[in-house]
């Protein structure tokens, strides 16, 4: 009787093993006969300022802003420096071997026919602060830019 119910058991767990086998290839050919393949290549982002390029396979339909995301996310995994952060919206795209402008955001990566591009940071428009508006704004004589170092500084340098 034990050998019979041995016998059972392998049986059992054969037949299972196989009805997994075969479930996973029927799910593997439905996934890939429902969605069309998709072109994958490899890109190379150079970041500015990093010490070397981080390559990653990205999918041709993938929009610039997807693959800096995922740029972001790299460089933030492997602890490069310097610390870039993780807004999208501040940095830009732009091919390695063309003198061209940045990559739309929202355009497929894909389309700009690039495999290597650069990753830099947005500039950013300096922010008008009272002191610099005044400075602007006032046409004085020749000494005013003295007198606004002046009232810059608060402190008074003393010789000795």
């Amino acid at each position: 009787m034990e050998e019979n119910t041995k016998t059972k058991l392998k049986q059992k767990m054969n037949r299972s093993v196989s009805e997994k086998m075969l479930a996973q290839k029927e799910k593997k050919k439905s996934t890939e006969s429902q969605s069309v393949k998709k072109n994958r290549f490899l890109i190379t982002v150079n970041v500015l300022g990093s010490a070397g390029p981080i390559r990653f396979v990205v999918n041709e339909e993938d929009n610039v802003s997807v693959v800096i995301d995922t740029a972001l996310k790299l460089y933030a995994r492997e602890g490069r420096l310097p610390v870039l952060g993780s807004d999208v919206n501040t940095f830009l795209l732009y091919p390695a071997n063309a003198g061209s402008d940045a990559l739309n955001p929202s355009e497929l990566i894909g389309s700009s026919g690039g495999r290597n591009v650069v990753m830099c940071k947005k500039q950013t428009q300096p922010q008008m602060t009272e002191n610099r508006s005044e400075m602007i704004s006032r046409k004085g004589g020749s000494n005013s830019w003295k007198a606004w170092l002046n009232k810059s500084f608060s402190f008074k340098i003393l010789s000795h």
